[in-house]
């Protein structure tokens, strides 16, 4: 299949996944550029989009950055749109499986355009599946930021922010767009209920524990047990997943959309290639940490990796 012969909505995930992965290539390989390259704006403007929060704070640069700055806590508005959204989609897809009803026009447009073809009106239990972890997950990450994470004063880019609210708008139609079978949709609801949908369902849960646990571990440094902000400082962390890498909580929103793909059959490119695109996403911020440990604690662990236990 060639890239013309993609649908719009792969196009797009590729193109995200391409350009994360340049970037940390671009990053990961920056000693080894130019000096004059490494010094030029253009070059300190790319490293001031791809950091943010702890990352961002000791890199040098320059007052017409700082201008385009956001609080780091309004990482919480991104959640906050999530479960709107994808609650209303929710709602629209409900009805349409258990009142049969048609869904509207704007949205079967909207994936029309976005799949390239004609859209049924047929929402597969394997679709409503993903959608509800995927509202359950934003549900969790926005009480996360609200009762959990201890922010300090740290900033994200403006294009960081926007993003981040147009990724989780496009993330919920993408699901409605994801390539699977509907061989079988005339059969009762449960009767569609498949391994597939288990197995899937279970590695959410254990990765979104352990996204949870790792956040919850990154709170009590500043927090100690009393539950109390006690500092703002950046302290080293320690136990659980933090002994194989420095960033467990970005590998286990790896695995949760991982196992969004096997609750989808493990057959959907589209999906896949979301995939794609958080794992590049997700090593570019969590080799950004491990740079910013490594540099800040003298005993760092050297065996520690950044990302994936034992590979990166």
């Amino acid at each position: 299949m060639t890239l013309g012969c993609w649908r719009p909505v792969d196009f797009t995930w590729f193109s995200l996944a391409v350009g994360f992965f340049v970037s940390f290539c671009l990053h990961r390989f920056s000693s080894h550029l130019p000096l004059r390259l490494g010094r030029s704006l253009a070059f300190r403007c790319f490293q001031d989009l791809i950091r943010y929060g702890k990352t961002k704070r000791h890199s040098k640069r320059p007052d017409l950055l700082r201008v385009f700055d956001v609080p780091k806590r309004w990482f919480g508005h991104f959640y906050v749109v999530s479960v709107l959204w994808s609650g209303f989609l929710i709602t629209l897809s409900l009805r349409a499986v258990l009142l049969e009803e048609s869904l509207p026009k704007w949205l079967l447009k909207t994936v029309g355009f976005l799949t390239g073809g004609h859209v049924s009106n047929n929402v597969p239990p394997s679709v409503l599946l993903v959608q509800i972890l995927l509202w359950v997950h934003g549900l969790r990450r926005l009480l996360e930021c609200l009762f959990v994470s201890v922010f300090s004063n740290g900033v994200i880019h403006l294009v960081q922010y926007a993003f981040g609210l147009v990724y989780y708008i496009f993330l919920a139609l993408t699901v409605l767009c994801v390539d699977v079978s509907s061989s079988q949709e005339a059969l009762p609801l449960l009767s569609q209920v498949k391994w597939y949908h288990a197995v899937g369902t279970i590695l959410f849960l254990w990765a979104s524990w352990l996204q949870h646990h790792s956040l919850s571990l990154l709170a009590r440094l500043r927090t100690g047990n009393s539950g109390t902000v006690e500092t703002l400082a950046h302290r080293m962390p320690q136990g659980c997943w933090f002994d194989l890498v420095s960033c467990p909580h970005y590998f286990a929103e790896l695995l949760i959309y991982a196992s969004l793909a096997i609750c989808v059959g493990g057959g959907s490119l589209t999906w896949w290639l979301v995939v794609l695109h958080v794992l590049f996403n997700q090593a570019l911020a969590a080799q950004l940490c491990h740079e910013f440990y490594r540099s800040k604690f003298k005993a760092y662990p050297q065996q520690r990796k950044a990302f994936i236990p034992f590979v990166l």
